[in-house]
C-alpha cells in the first residue's frame, strides 16, 4: 500500500497574458486582518478577516477553506441526490442504488426502529465461539462483513514492479489508529486513552451488557490494542518505503510466519492461488500472530465484538451513533455537534457510490473548458519546474537530466476519470436493514477490489479520489499527479481573476504536487513508478542536507504549550510546500515577463502572490483537533503552512520588505535552498 501524497485540495487555470490587466485581484480585502504587520504574522495579515468572520461551526473540529468548497460540493451534490431520491428508478440502476441508500440514510424513524437489533445475530454468534481454531475462522469472515483483524490486508502497485499488482499484509487492528494512544504518557494522551476506555464501556452498555460485562470487554480490548500498539510502526516509521517493503514467496510466508492459517486467511478475501506477496511490517505481523495464539478465547472474542459494534456505530440507530460521535468527535477532535443527518447521508452515498455520484457531478458543475485550462496551467508548472532543476546547485547533471525525464513522463488526471468504475454488481436492496446493507457493501468492495487487482496488471487510469473531492494527490507508483474537479474553484482559482491569484493559489498547489515526485519519497521511484535509486552518487545526500534545514526548523515549532511539531512527519509535505511556491513563482514571473501586470487596490503583482497563497490556508481549528492533527497528518497546521513555508521564501521578503526588524525574519543562511 504505497503512500499517495494529498495536499488538501485547490483549483485550477491560467489566463491569456494580453487580458491580465482588464482581470481582476482575486484577493477580497475583508479576508485580511491589516492591523498586523505582515512580517510578525503573515497569516493573521493575510486570513485574519476570514478567520473572524468565518467562527469555528459546531460540527466541524476544522474549518476552512477546503471546508468551505466543500460544503458547497455537498449541497450541489444533495440536490442531485435528491432529485433521484424522489423518483422511481428502475430496480439494478445507478439512480436506484444512489436514490434508496440516501433515502435509507435518512430515515432516522426507521433506524431507531431498528436500533442495535440487527447486529444482535452476530454479536451472539462470536459469544458462542467455543475453540481458538473457531475464533480464528470467524475473525477472518468476519472481514467481509465490518469486522477487523490485527492483519491489514491490501492489493496495490508492486513498487519493484509497478506495472503488476502485489498483495500486501501488515499492522492493523488498533481502533485509535496509531500506537501513541496506547502507549503515550503525556496528559494530554493519557486524557484521551482513559476516555476511549469509557467509551467503550458505554457502548457494549448500550447493547445491553451490564456493567461488569462491559468493562470486563473492554479490558479485553485495550489487552490486545496495547500489545499490538507495542509491535506496531509509527506514522514517521511508515514513510520509509524501503523498510516496509518485504517481498517474499508464499511458501515463505508459511514457514516464517506459523501459527496462523493462512490458506483460510486469504481465502476468506477471495484471494486463492497466492504466490508472491510482501509482508509490510514483519514484526507487527508477528505480535498478531502470538496475540491469536496465545489470547485466552474470551478477550479473543470479546475483541471481535467491540470491532464490530465500532464499526458498524453509524448504521445501529442515533444512540449508538451519538456515543461513538461524543468520543472520537467531541473527545478527539473538539467538534461540539453531529452534522446534520442529510450531510452524513450525502457522505455515505458519496463513498459507497462515489464515482456515479461523481459522473452527475461533473456534468452540471465542471464545464469541458475548465479541464482545457487545468492542463494548460499543469503545462506551465511543468516547464517552471525543469528551470527550477537546472539551477539547482545540489544536483549533478546526470540527476537534472534523469528529474527531467521523470517530469515529463508524468501521468496527468483532471476533473474525472476517462473511464468510470462499475458498480452494476452492487446490490442496494430497501428492504434490508442498514446494518445488512453495509455488509453487502463490504462484501461488494472486496469482491471488486480483487477482481480488478489481483493478478491483473496495475490500472494507470484508477482514480484513488472521486471528481467531487477537494483535494489532490502524488502517486509514486505511477508516477501521476491527480486535480479532481471538485477543488477547482474560488479561493484555490478564480476565473475573473489575473495571474497574480490563480499562480498563487492553484499554482502553488500544482507545483506542491509535481515537487513530491522529488521529495524524500518520491525521488526513490524512477519515471515508471519502480523503487529505484536514480539519482548520481552523493546527490541524495545532498538533497538530505537540504531537507534536514526543513526538519529542524519545524522541530522548533511549538504548537501548543508544551507541544512541538513533528518535522520528520511533516518534511515531505513541508518540502512540496517550498517546492510548489517556488516553482509556482517561476511559472507566474515567465507568465507576466512581456506584460506586467498592474498594481491594484495597492497591492503589487507579487503580494498578491503571496496573499493568494496564504489564503488557501485560512481556517479555524480546535485545540484537541490540534493535538491529533501534530501527531497523525504529515501536513502541518494551516498556520505554519504559511509562516512556517514562506520565511524561506527570498521573494516573499521583497514583496513585502521583510527585514531583520521583523520578527518572522530568517537570515538567508538559515533559509531551506532545495528548489
Amino acid at each position: 500500500m504505497k503512500t499517495k501524497h494529498l495536499i488538501l485540495a485547490f483549483a485550477m487555470a491560467t489566463t491569456c497574458v494580453g487580458c491580465q490587466n482588464q482581470l481582476g485581484i482575486g484577493i477580497k480585502l475583508e479576508n485580511m486582518n491589516d492591523s498586523v504587520a505582515p512580517g510578525t504574522d503573515f497569516y493573521q495579515y493575510a486570513c485574519g478577516g476570514w478567520m473572524k468572520d468565518n467562527p469555528l461551526k459546531p460540527e466541524y473540529a476544522r474549518f476552512g477553506s477546503f471546508d468551505a468548497v466543500a460544503e458547497n460540493n455537498r449541497e450541489q451534490i444533495k440536490t442531485l441526490i435528491e432529485e433521484l431520491a424522489g423518483k422511481k428508478n428502475e430496480k439494478g440502476s445507478v439512480a436506484q442504488k444512489i436514490g434508496d441508500l440516501y433515502t435509507m440514510m435518512m430515515d432516522s424513524t426507521r433506524q431507531n426502529k431498528d436500533g442495535y437489533q440487527p447486529i444482535v445475530a452476530d454479536m451472539e454468534a462470536i459469544s458462542k465461539l467455543d475453540t481458538r481454531e473457531a475464533v480464528l475462522s470467524a475473525l477472518n469472515k468476519n472481514q467481509l462483513t465490518g469486522g477487523a483483524h490485527l492483519i491489514a490486508t491490501g492489493i496495490g502497485a508492486d513498487m519493484m514492479n509497478s506495472k503488476s499488482n502485489l498483495v500486501e499484509i501488515g499492522q492493523g487492528g488498533l481502533s485509535l489508529g496509531l500506537k501513541d494512544y496506547y502507549l503515550n504518557e503525556d496528559s494530554a494522551t493519557v486524557k484521551i486513552r482513559e476516555a476511549f476506555k469509557v467509551h467503550i464501556v458505554k457502548m457494549f452498555q448500550l447493547i445491553g451488557d451490564d456493567e461488569t460485562t462491559a468493562t470486563r470487554k473492554m479490558n479485553s480490548v485495550m489487552d490486545i490494542e496495547t500489545t499490538m500498539a507495542k509491535s506496531s510502526r509509527s506514522r514517521v516509521e511508515l514513510r520509509d518505503p524501503a523498510s516496509n517493503y518485504n517481498k517474499m514467496a508464499y511458501a515463505e510466508l508459511k514457514s516464517n510466519y506459523q501459527g496462523l492459517n493462512w490458506d483460510e486467511f486469504f481465502e476468506a478475501q477471495f484471494i486463492t492461488d497466492l504466490d508472491t506477496l510482501s509482508v509490510g511490517q514483519p514484526e507487527a505481523i508477528k505480535a498478531a500472530i502470538e496475540i491469536l495464539s496465545n489470547t485466552p478465547v474470551e478477550q479473543l472474542r470479546d475483541w471481535m465484538q467491540w470491532k464490530l459494534l465500532n464499526s458498524n456505530a453509524d448504521v445501529l440507530g442515533d444512540k449508538i451513533y451519538a456515543q461513538d460521535f461524543d468520543f472520537f468527535g467531541r473527545t478527539m477532535s473538539g467538534k461540539q455537534e453531529i452534522q446534520p443527518r442529510w450531510k452524513r447521508s450525502v457522505n455515505a452515498v458519496n463513498s459507497v457510490l462515489g464515482e456515479a455520484v461523481g459522473e452527475m457531478y461533473v456534468k452540471k458543475y465542471f464545464p469541458a473548458e475548465n479541464k482545457e485550462r487545468m492542463l494548460q496551467l499543469v503545462k506551465n508548472l511543468q516547464t517552471a519546474l525543469a528551470e527550477r532543476i537546472d539551477q539547482q546547485e545540489w544536483m549533478s547533471k546526470e540527476t537534472k537530466e534523469r528529474a527531467k525525464d521523470k517530469l515529463s513522463a508524468f501521468h496527468i488526471k483532471i476533473g474525472y476519470p476517462d473511464k468510470w468504475k462499475d458498480y452494476s454488481e452492487l446490490n442496494i436492496n430497501a428492504d434490508k436493514t442498514l446494518y445488512e446493507i453495509s455488509k453487502d457493501i463490504n462484501m461488494w468492495a472486496m469482491k471488486d477490489e480483487v477482481g480488478r487487482k489481483y493478478k491483473k496488471p496495475v490500472d494507470q487510469d484508477e482514480w484513488f479520489m472521486t471528481p467531487q473531492t477537494v483535494n489532490a494527490y502524488y502517486n509514486p507508483t505511477t508516477n501521476e499527479i491527480c486535480f479532481p474537479a471538485g477543488i477547482l474553484q474560488y479561493p484555490f482559482f478564480d476565473m475573473s481573476a489575473d495571474d497574480a491569484f490563480n499562480y498563487g493559489a492553484i499554482g502553488v498547489v500544482i507545483g506542491h504536487e509535481m515537487t513530491h515526485g522529488f521529495d524524500d519519497q518520491g525521488s526513490q521511484f524512477d519515471k515508471e513508478g519502480n523503487f529505484r535509486n536514480w539519482w548520481a552518487e552523493g546527490d541524495d545526500v545532498k538533497f538530505k542536507e537540504h531537507t534536514k534545514v526543513i526538519v529542524d526548523f519545524f522541530n522548533k515549532i511549538e504548537v501548543l504549550p508544551g507541544l512541538m511539531a513533528n518535522g520528520e512527519l511533516t518534511q515531505g509535505e513541508n518540502a512540496a510546500d517550498h517546492g510548489g511556491l517556488m516553482i509556482a513563482y517561476t511559472a507566474f514571473k515567465n507568465a507576466t515577463k512581456d506584460n506586467p501586470l498592474p498594481v491594484i487596490n495597492g497591492f503589487t503583482p507579487e503580494q498578491r502572490f503571496f496573499l493568494a497563497y496564504a489564503g488557501v490556508w485560512a481556517q479555524n481549528i480546535t485545540e484537541e483537533n490540534m493535538r491529533q492533527l501534530t501527531t497523525v497528518d504529515p501536513h502541518s497546521l494551516g498556520e505554519w503552512r504559511v509562516n512556517g513555508a514562506l520565511p524561506h521564501i527570498d521573494a516573499w521578503y521583497e514583496a513585502f520588505n521583510i527585514t531583520e526588524k521583523d520578527p518572522m525574519f530568517i537570515p538567508k543562511s538559515e533559509r531551506v535552498d532545495l528548489w
